[in-house]
This record gives structure tokens, C-alpha cells and sequence, in this order.
């Protein structure tokens, strides 16, 4: 009897057993969890976490090193005491990950979907742009490949990341519309049909702002000319209302993303009298868009606004003009909830936008190949001015009438000296350069990447910088980087320079 019962109990288990292992992998998955998330969701967490990144990089520095706004406190920033500036890195190679799954996603569907792989190619030529420009050499083919075990990526020299930022657009451009799948998740352009020709035509718009870029270092005239020649082939922008920018919402979580910033955070951050004197000298319209008049001034019943000088150490920042009340803060566009001055209504939480790419850069693009015969289509004077002109309708679109902006060009606004497309070749393009300076407030880091191209405007030093007398033109890696990445940082130094702030990257030498 006991022979049976332990033969019976063997069966039991054996039994028992079989069924654990038949149902192991359906008792064990989550069917609450997904294995995988479709592009759509990954396409609109890219979009929305790059932008409120590229608005935060251009609050916290992009806007100060090119000298469009200054601190009165807390003045590290504006003394070039940068420290160790992760944002662009960390953002970009982030968010990557989630844009290569879309890539990966798209290109194993049957067939393969080429309008999810053609706005992912923009979007990661971009992210690279960014990535490359502040940092110069990065890695780029052997990034990614945490699932492969690969922890300890090489850099690529930045020639090489251009080429393939370049190549990346050129296939978007190539691919977007030649398949079927209804485009969704797409918050910049608003995705279905209507959206594939914008993506194209941010392709070509952002080839150009490239090839220029490294127009000092490769000839790129004959590649400029062929978008240019062929707007069938190669659309760029034609509008305002093709230009790559974010619309924020009224409601939280997507609103302006400083409108919930503390307002003594807010306030550390003043228009600079830099862009300020520029656009005061010319009449310009747009300095009351871009700052609203002291405090001081208001109470005297004389409104004036008034910037102040970068790079001032804190105890001189803090009493500039008599103390904070005297220097202008940052427009109601830009304000946080509460960043309002006495009588003000509060501000709206979705006037600004996430900049990418506007139509106005486009134009001063063109109007500076032109000018410098890089290209002949077009005529860079009415390039010029459509650049002007085109930055000046987007705030008048933009900027609600309750504000009291008006943006109508005065008078004689193209034909003052200061404007007027005259002059030689060098003053023309200091025009050009100029007034692209003003189009890009609040563009990220883009301002400080073409000024590091162009040296134009010709700004100085913050007053009581802490870098030499120098303006940065880099950013130095991410300490981790020394200890997680150590033997291929130290490779990129040795070939690229030494890792501060004044090495300049390759299309910059």
C-alpha cells in the first residue's frame, strides 16, 4: 500500500508540475504592462519632452551667453561660471531611446512605415544637432546599445555626426509620404495627411540651416543650390505657417513650461541692455514683446524699459539702476502664473511657443547665401526684409491684444541706417546676422551657434566675467562621463582639445 500511494503521489506532482509549467508564462505576464508602446505615444513624449527641454535651455542659458537677457542675482550663469551642464546631453540622448524604438517599429512593420521613420530621421537629426554643437565630438554610431551591452560608446568626430545628420534628413525628405499609415502622436504639426509635406519641408529648411553652418569648414554651395533650385523636390518653409514651433495649452500639464516657475526664480532673469539698446535704437516693435517697462518707471508715471549689462558681479547686479525695480523683466509672453506687476492682469499660460525652427530663420538664411553667392535664386535684400518682417507677424499672431503690444513696423523702420540693406558686403551680412540674433530669443541654444559661426553681433564679455574676458564657445562633457566613459573622453580630448568652455568644435576652428 505504501508503494501505491508513493507512485500515486509521484503522479500528482508529476501532474502538478506539468500544469505550473504549462500555465508558468500566462500566470507570470501583466497583461496591464505592455511589451511594447506604439510609435504614436513615443512620437508625442519625444516632441513634448525635447521642446519644454530646448524652452528650458534657453531660460537657463542659451538667452544669457548671447546677451538677450541678464541676471540681477545668482549671476554664476552670466559670469561664465557654467559648471557641469547636462541638459542638452541628458535630453537628447533620452530621449533617443524612445526615437529609436519608433525607427526600429517602423522599419520591422509590413510594410515598412516610412512616414514614422521619416519624421523620427528629422527629429533625430535635430537631437544630434543639438547634442553635437554644444559638446562638439559625441558619440553617435555606438550609441544606444545599452541592450546590447555596449556601456562605454566611442565618440564620433563631428564631421562625421554631421554627415550622417545631413544623410538622415535626405532620406526623410526621400521617404515621407511613400507609404500609407495615418501619421498620430505628431503635437508639432498636428499629424493625418496634411502633415507630411511640413516634415519635408522642415527636412530641407533644417539641411540648410546645417550646410551653412559648416559652410566654413566644406563647400556646400552645390548641395544649398539644389534644395533651393527645386522647391518641388525639396520644400522648405514658404510661411509662418510652416515654421516648427510648439503650441503650449491653457491647462496643465502642457502649458508654457517656466508658467509655473516660483516667481524669485523667474525675476533672477532681466532683459539684457544688449538686445535691449539694439532694439531701442531702431524703434524695433518686438522690445515689448521681448520685456515690459520697470516697475520704477511705471510708479513715476514715465514707462521706460531698461536692460541691464551681462556679467556684473551679484552686489553690482542687484543695485543696478537702483535695485531690481529699475530693470525691465521679461515680457508677459514669457511670465510665469503669478510674474505679473501691479495691475496687471495675470499672464495667459500659453502665449509662447517651443521654438524649433521658424520661417524667419529660414529667410536669413537664404538672404546670407545669397549675399555671399552661395546660392542665385532669390534676392537677399527681399530675403532680408521677409526675415524681418516675418518675425515681427509671428508676435503680432501670437502676442494676445489684451497685452497692448502693437507690432506694426514703424514708418521708415527698413530704410534707418541701421536697417536699410546697404552698405558693403561685411555690413550687409552684420544686418543679416543682427537681425537673425533677434528672430532666435528664445530658440534654445541656436542663437549662441550661429554667433559662434558669425561673431555677429559683435558682443563683449560679461563686465566681470570669470572666463578671461572670453564668451564660452562650448560646453565641457558631463563629469560622469570622466568616470563612466573614461578611456573614449580622454580619446576625444586628446583629438579634439581640452575639455572647457573655450575649445572650439570642428565647423567653429
Amino acid at each position: 500500500m505504501r508503494n501505491i500511494a508513493k507512485v500515486t503521489l509521484f503522479f500528482v506532482c508529476l501532474l502538478a508540475a506539468a500544469a505550473c509549467t504549462k500555465d508558468f508564462e500566462e500566470v507570470n505576464t501583466n497583461n496591464n504592462v505592455p511589451a511594447a508602446v506604439p510609435p504614436e505615444l513615443l512620437l508625442s513624449g519625444v516632441i513634448r519632452n525635447t521642446m519644454n527641454d530646448q524652452v528650458n535651455e534657453a531660460w537657463s542659458i542659451g538667452n544669457i551667453v548671447v546677451q538677450h537677457t541678464a541676471k540681477v542675482q545668482f549671476v554664476n550663469e552670466d559670469r561664465y561660471l557654467w559648471g557641469d551642464r547636462t541638459r542638452i546631453w541628458n535630453s537628447v540622448y533620452g530621449n533617443l531611446r524612445d526615437l529609436q524604438n519608433i525607427i526600429q517599429s517602423a522599419e520591422e512593420s509590413e510594410p515598412v512605415q516610412n512616414n514614422y521613420l521619416g519624421v523620427a530621421l528629422v527629429l533625430r537629426a535635430w537631437m544630434y544637432s543639438l547634442v553635437t554643437d554644444a559638446y562638439g565630438d559625441v558619440p553617435y554610431t555606438q550609441s544606444l546599445q545599452g541592450k546590447q551591452a555596449l556601456y562605454q560608446p566611442v565618440y564620433d568626430s563631428q564631421e562625421d555626426v554631421y554627415a550622417a545628420i545631413l544623410a538622415d534628413l535626405r532620406m526623410a525628405n526621400g521617404i515621407l509620404g511613400t507609404s500609407k499609415e495615418i501619421l498620430a502622436g505628431d503635437i508639432l504639426y498636428g499629424g493625418g495627411g496634411d502633415a507630411i509635406l511640413s516634415w519635408r519641408k522642415l527636412a530641407n529648411s533644417l539641411r540648410l540651416r546645417y550646410l551653412l553652418r559648416l559652410s566654413g569648414k566644406l563647400d556646400v554651395n552645390e548641395e544649398m543650390a539644389a534644395i533651393v533650385n527645386d522647391p518641388v523636390s525639396y520644400p522648405v518653409f514658404e510661411s509662418n505657417a510652416d515654421h516648427a514651433v510648439l503650441e503650449y495649452l491653457e491647462s496643465p500639464p502642457n502649458q508654457w513650461p517656466l508658467y509655473n516657475a516660483r516667481v524669485g526664480s523667474f525675476d533672477e532673469f532681466r532683459l539684457s541692455k544688449t538686445l535691449g539698446d539694439v532694439l531701442a535704437a531702431t524703434n524695433d516693435p518686438r522690445l515689448e514683446v521681448f520685456a515690459r517697462p520697470t516697475e520704477k518707471s511705471v510708479k513715476a508715471g514715465a514707462p521706460v524699459i531698461a536692460g541691464i549689462p551681462n556679467g556684473l558681479e551679484d552686489t553690482k547686479a542687484l543695485d543696478y539702476n537702483g535695485g531690481p525695480l529699475g530693470v525691465s523683466r521679461l515680457g508677459l509672453a514669457y511670465a510665469c502664473l503669478l510674474c505679473n506687476d501691479e495691475g496687471e492682469a495675470a499672464p495667459l499660460a500659453n502665449v509662447a511657443r517651443g521654438l524649433l525652427m521658424t520661417y524667419a530663420e529660414l529667410q536669413f538664411i537664404l538672404a546670407e547665401a545669397r549675399e555671399r553667392n552661395m546660392i542665385t535664386t532669390g534676392d537677399a535684400e527681399a530675403y532680408y526684409t521677409a526675415g524681418i518682417q516675418a518675425n515681427v507677424d509671428y508676435y503680432a499672431e501670437t502676442v494676445p491684444a489684451s497685452y497692448g503690444t502693437d507690432l506694426t513696423l514703424p514708418a521708415g523702420y527698413f530704410t534707418q541706417t541701421a536697417v536699410a540693406y546697404t552698405g558693403t558686403q561685411e555690413e550687409k551680412l552684420r544686418k543679416i546676422g543682427t537681425q537673425k540674433w533677434i528672430a532666435l530669443f528664445f530658440n534654445g541654444l541656436e542663437a549662441w551657434y550661429d554667433w559662434r559661426r558669425t561673431g555677429i553681433p559683435a558682443l563683449q564679455p560679461g563686465v566681470s566675467n570669470l572666463n578671461d574676458d572670453k564668451i564660452p564657445v562650448r560646453f565641457a562633457y558631463p563629469q560622469i562621463e570622466q568616470s563612466v566613459n573614461g578611456v573614449n573622453w580622454r580619446a576625444t580630448v586628446t583629438t579634439q582639445g581640452e575639455d572647457n568652455i573655450n575649445t572650439a568644435v570642428w565647423w567653429d576652428k
